[in-house]
């Protein structure tokens, strides 16, 4: 060994306490932060950008769902007007009295499982009458979905998440903020090859627009600012063309139905006017299996959600959110998810990865954009037919968006190691353990589930098989659950600074930072309501 090899030896055995760098608490080169909103034409703009974006998810979830419920076309677009319904009021609750973060709170793939096997449960498959079979498939999920949402109101609102969250280091936040992104990166380019004549081009229109020209501005940087409206504008009605063009007579119908623009079926079957209320399926049935099984769903959800909450911190250009603000959050997402359940949108609730991803790539952080799109969302439900002529967009053009709204995610992640010393052997172990197992562990259980028609745990009860699926299937939650392990149990007691913990010291309690207030105070003196930490 050299002997600058054995001082750096040294070094690294001595803590590295000259381990000196200079990360920057808040993102710099953001137009509008959290709490500077545009101007109001630009801000309506911004507004249905974010809105546009989200309808991805919330198609593609009732689109999956529906059908094996027994539900046909009518009760589909019932489903989407909902869950956007709910999802624009939870949005409006997020945004103003959750963590006052502009995140948009959408559909969440993490409850697909569960709700899949309560759909194929003996008792609901048994019945004949498809109609008869969705209403009832559709008042057993909502039964458990109030059930289980309890469990994100009460560590929520009763500090719990918070104090929990104390434990989280940079260290930790950055695979688990990676692993949002990457968690479904399946849905990215796989969906842009089901029609790469219109995927391709969405993908090259959006990184031109956002990147190489994003310095032209013509009073306002519109190509930064409005990239996804821009290249998807111009993609559709290059799909549009090629679909009257007849581009797709000689090709699969596989990939022509991905291709064509002529979806009238879902614009037919929407209502011009109609409003979601509680209970409109009819009153939700509980039972226990089912409700165990959703469990894990929703503390996925509030794993994620907890990712999308640092993300959006960073690119709406305030500080890390205290532990207090993210648990005060959580518990209006259960709120959120008692909503879905009465109302009945067979799905959970969580925070939108790709609307976190939209906010870095127009660098508009306001939180009144994101008011703005929850008003969207709610009116575009309430008259489903406008907003079935948006909902009908190609979903690989929807997919080239999430390649480049996830990879936005993904690298906030990474940014949260300026405040990791990764010089350190340590932390580049927890680091990438926790990133690749985060991968690969999700990646074995859908290759044995694909290849064997079940999971690795396969018991009498399916709860229980559920519990292991889903929790083991996040990329998110095993790496989140690795990275704090260790985190908290290797080496502690000399790495407070080399994991970052020394950085976000001040953003712990309210009166830490003056910035916490600034960006995280609620309306009306609301603050006394909710625990606030030390």
């Amino acid at each position: 060994m050299t002997n600058q090899n054995q001082k750096a030896s040294q070094n690294q055995k001595a803590g590295n306490d000259d381990f000196t760098l200079h990360p920057q608490d808040q993102l710099r080169g953001i137009d509008y932060c959290i709490t500077s909103p545009p101007p109001w034409p630009q801000a309506v703009l911004l507004g249905f950008q974010h809105y546009f974006v989200m309808l991805g998810t919330t198609v593609l979830i009732p689109t999956i769902l529906v059908p094996q419920m027994g539900g046909d076309n009518d009760a589909k677009v019932k489903v989407i007007q909902t869950l956007l319904f709910t999802a624009g009021i939870n949005t409006l609750l997020q945004s103003s009295v959750g963590t006052c973060l502009p995140c948009v709170v959408g559909g969440s793939y993490a409850y697909i499982i569960p709700t899949l096997s309560i759909i194929y449960s003996n008792r609901l498959q048994a019945i004949e009458d498809n109609h008869e079979r969705f209403i009832r498939t559709m008042r057993a999920i909502q039964g458990a979905l109030i059930a289980s949402s309890s469990l994100q109101v009460v560590l929520g609102f009763s500090g719990l998440w918070g104090i929990f969250t104390r434990f989280l280091s940079p260290l930790v936040a950055a695979p688990l903020i990676t692993m949002v992104g990457l968690g479904l990166y399946e849905l990215g380019f796989p969906g842009v090859g089901k029609c790469v004549e219109i995927g391709i081009p969405q993908i090259l229109l959006l990184v031109l627009f956002s990147q190489f020209m994003k310095n032209i501005r013509f009073v306002k940087p519109i190509f930064e600012r409005f990239s996804v409206l821009l290249a998807v504008a111009i993609v559709w009605g290059y799909a549009h063309l090629l679909t009257i063009t007849g581009a797709y007579k000689h090709s699969p119908e596989l990939t022509a139905s991905h291709c064509r623009t002529n979806h009238a079926a879902l614009v037919k079957s929407s209502p011009w006017l109609r409003v979601p209320y509680p209970l409109q399926w009819g009153n939700p049935t509980f039972e226990a299996s089912h409700v165990f099984g959703m469990l894990s769903a929703v503390l996925v959800s509030a794993v994620e959600s907890t990712g999308g909450f640092l993300a959006a911190s960073r690119f709406s250009g305030a500080t890390p959110p205290p532990p207090f603000v993210m648990s005060r959050g959580l518990g209006w997402q259960g709120i959120g998810i008692l909503f879905d359940g009465l109302f009945g949108t067979a799905n959970g609730s969580t925070i939108s990865v790709e609307n976190v991803g939209l906010l870095g790539l127009s660098r508009v952080g306001s939180r009144r954009v994101v008011q703005i799109a929850a008003g969207f969302m709610i009116f575009f439900s309430l008259f489903a037919k406008f907003g079935a002529v948006f909902a009908s967009v190609p979903l690989p053009i929807v997919a080239a968006l999430f390649c480049v709204l996830f990879a936005k995610v993904v690298a906030c992640g990474l940014s949260f190691l300026q405040f990791v010393n990764v010089n350190h052997s340590r932390s580049v172990f927890i680091l990438g353990f926790s990133i690749f197992m985060g991968l690969s562990v999700p990646r074995y259980f859908n290759e044995f589930t694909a290849s064997a028609g079940h999971g690795p745990v396969h018991t009498h009860s399916h709860w229980f098989n559920d519990i292991f699926m889903v929790i083991f299937t996040s990329a998110a939650m095993v790496a989140f659950v690795i990275g704090m392990l260790l985190d908290n149990t290797l080496q502690v007691s000399n790495s407070k600074k080399d994991r970052g913990m020394t950085w976000w010291a001040k953003f712990r309690s309210w009166k830490g930072d003056s910035r916490n207030e600034e960006f995280y105070s609620l309306p009306f003196n609301m603050n006394k309501y909710f625990p606030q930490g030390a």
